[in-house]
């Protein structure tokens, strides 16, 4: 499904004259002339018509309307891992693109702004003395790292790293005072890290900084490719299978030992009943006043709609033909989510975006959540 678009005048003087502006920066390209409309590959804080809304909904509703048999759609939770770790052994670690814009959207994953939040000041005025440039968020931008033999890696079988992440966490646990990152002072966990698109800039930007980082993904095969990165440096960095949709698993830390918590592009992959009980247990684990950094898709974006009949599972909840699962968010389904495991909002946006193909003269409406919540200082 693809949509050759021209935007109206009335359309574009909504754009100009709005006047809404998110908080956080998520870009500064502006669509004023739809002249202009093809000239970049991206255009940023587009406000919808009320025709574009109803007609996404009505594409929703249609693609919605044939689901697959119940019988079927057990397999797509229970072996979710299976799908995800057959995707990374044949993409390995060319298919995402590191997410260099973390630190312009999320600063608060700089040590320096833990500081800031424990005597109430707000994140991002350091900003500038990063020399890192913010690009449109399609997770588009180029990385190209080496790995050790990454195939041999990833044939190992799935039970022998389970076992490992199993016992290292064990040991953790009966170790209360001896854990992974316990001497330092500003730790972050990324869930669902994948390969590490995420892990590696934040690694390359915290390095000489007294902060460490977790990260998880519950397919042995990414967590291989992890490890096996020439920027992967265990004495910062501890990287280890887990599936947060199991309650009975326990991570290598104690409860209220994070700073961060950062989930990108994750819970969507989580069928949408389960959800609350992932963030409910996370959220066990950070610091008061830590944060939960949440991006992630929005309702009735490009690629919701371009779904064909037949892959629905639940309402707004979809198959690839890769087996992997895809939901999409809403405002109020985001804040609720957050606030019933105790956090604070922080932000809360929907980041709308219109996104160009310049050759094929095609334009697609693209939506993204993102949410930063608040573990109280004041514990109840």
């Amino acid at each position: 499904f693809k949509t050759r678009l021209y935007l109206s005048h009335k359309t574009i003087r909504v754009l100009k004259n709005s006047g809404v502006r998110p908080m956080a920066p998520l870009g500064s390209r502006i669509l004023t002339n739809p002249d202009d409309i093809y000239k970049h590959n991206m255009w940023d804080h587009v406000q919808w018509t009320e025709e574009d809304k109803e007609n996404a909904r009505q594409k929703a509703e249609e693609n919605s309307r044939t689901r697959l048999p119940l019988p079927e759609q057990g397999k797509f939770d229970t072996n979710a891992h299976q799908y995800w770790d057959k995707f990374y052994e044949v993409h390995q670690d060319k298919f995402f693109k590191d997410r260099r814009w973390l630190f312009s959207e999320f600063p608060e994953l700089l040590p320096s702004c833990a500081k800031e939040r424990s005597t109430g000041a707000r994140c991002g005025d350091h900003q500038a003395g990063i020399s890192i440039r913010s690009i449109s968020m399609t997770d588009t931008e180029s990385g190209n790292h080496q790995h050790n033999d990454p195939i041999q890696s990833c044939r190992k079988t799935d039970m022998l790293y389970v076992q490992e992440a199993a016992e290292e966490q064990n040991e953790a646990v009966t170790q209360a005072t001896s854990f992974p990152g316990q001497h330092s002072s500003f730790r972050i966990l990324e869930v669902g890290c994948g390969v590490g698109n995420s892990v590696f800039p934040i690694i390359n930007t915290i390095k000489n900084t007294d902060s460490f980082i977790y990260c998880c993904d519950f397919s042995p095969c990414a967590i291989q490719l992890v490890k096996d990165h020439s920027d992967y440096d265990g004495a910062m960095c501890h990287a280890f299978v887990h599936d947060i949709c199991e309650e009975a698993a326990s991570f290598p830390f104690p409860p209220q030992s994070l700073d961060v918590i950062l989930a990108v592009f994750v819970f969507s992959s989580i069928h949408p009943q389960r959800i609350h009980g992932v963030v409910n247990r996370l959220s066990a684990y950070l610091k008061p006043g830590g944060v939960f950094l949440f991006r992630d898709y929005g309702r009735y974006d490009f690629s919701q709609l371009r779904f064909k009949k037949g892959r629905c599972l639940a309402e707004n909840f979809y198959t690839r033909g890769s087996g992997t699962c895809v939901y999409f968010f809403t405002k109020d389904e985001v804040h609720d989510l957050f606030t019933k495991a105790g956090l604070e909002k922080v932000q809360n946006l929907e980041d709308r975006r219109l996104q160009v193909n310049r050759a094929k003269k095609v334009a697609m409406h693209r939506v993204w959540m993102q949410s930063k919540y608040r573990r109280p200082q004041s514990l109840s």
